[in-house]
């Protein structure tokens, strides 16, 4: 199983939660230049952690002079897989849309370049991001991290190449609106994410996440598609090796 998405800068045991995942891959996100630089640092240390670096909508004022840098100077590291965490966020502040935009796009460009996978977070902004996707995402391997939209929007994502990321989200008793994207569309377009130290699933709602509660993602999956967990995470982890062109680097 591979955890493609999560946070583990600040985990002061972040060697026992690692390995706790033992052979299982978890791929890494950056944030700002802070944990952009943390990302790296875990990537050269531990054997079964990749990475991707970004700046994240709402990390948009911390921006530096050396922001860029640090995510281009880093394209050829062996482990960095992608740009992310990326995107736009108007959740928090609607006054900078456009400056988001402008961060959004830019990164994308970086993602070209270099021909990396990229994940995109996007927060009451659904419509802006598909539409950024469309027109400067051709071309890239697209995974819409959370994704909460409706089926209608998944399908949208899924016509651009993308695939959605499903995360604890979706064991939540409320969750119908992404329980019914689970049960429409088919397995073979998701990847499984804990976005940690967030979003812990059930039955650990409440606590801090870590990569190994993807197991309990996995299992919601299969009890609304009505296969087995095996199945999930075989279809789960060949998508993820795909999109994030983990083949020759597994090893």
């Amino acid at each position: 199983m591979i955890d493609t998405h999560c946070h583990l800068e600040d985990y002061e045991d972040v060697e026992t939660v690692i390995n706790k995942m033992g052979n299982n891959k978890i791929i890494v996100s950056g944030t700002t230049d802070e944990s952009n630089l943390k990302v790296i640092e875990l990537c050269n240390k531990y054997k079964n952690v990749f990475g991707t670096l970004g700046i994240h909508p709402e990390e948009i004022e911390k921006i530096t002079d050396n922001s860029f840098s640090i995510i281009e100077n880093n394209m050829e590291h062996k482990k960095i897989v992608g740009i992310g965490e990326i995107g736009l966020d108007y959740y928090w502040n609607k006054e900078n849309k456009e400056k988001q935009k402008e961060l959004f796009i830019k990164q994308l460009e970086i993602a070209k370049k270099y021909d990396k996978a990229v994940i995109v977070h996007t927060r009451d902004a659904i419509n802006d991001s598909y539409e950024i996707l469309k027109e400067y995402g051709k071309g890239l391997r697209i995974d819409i991290h959370c994704f909460a939209g409706s089926v209608e929007m998944a399908n949208k994502f899924i016509g651009l190449g993308a695939v959605l990321g499903i995360g604890g989200v979706l064991t939540f008793k409320n969750a119908k609106k992404i329980q019914e994207v689970v049960e429409k569309i088919d397995l073979k377009h998701f990847v499984l994410e804990t976005d940690s130290p967030y979003l812990t699933p059930e039955p650990f709602r409440g606590k801090r996440n870590e990569p190994y509660n993807i197991y309990f993602v996995a299992k919601k999956i299969a009890e609304i598609k009505g296969i087995s967990i095996e199945e999930v995470f075989t279809t789960t982890t060949s998508t993820a090796i795909r999109q994030f062109d983990l083949k020759d680097i597994m090893c």
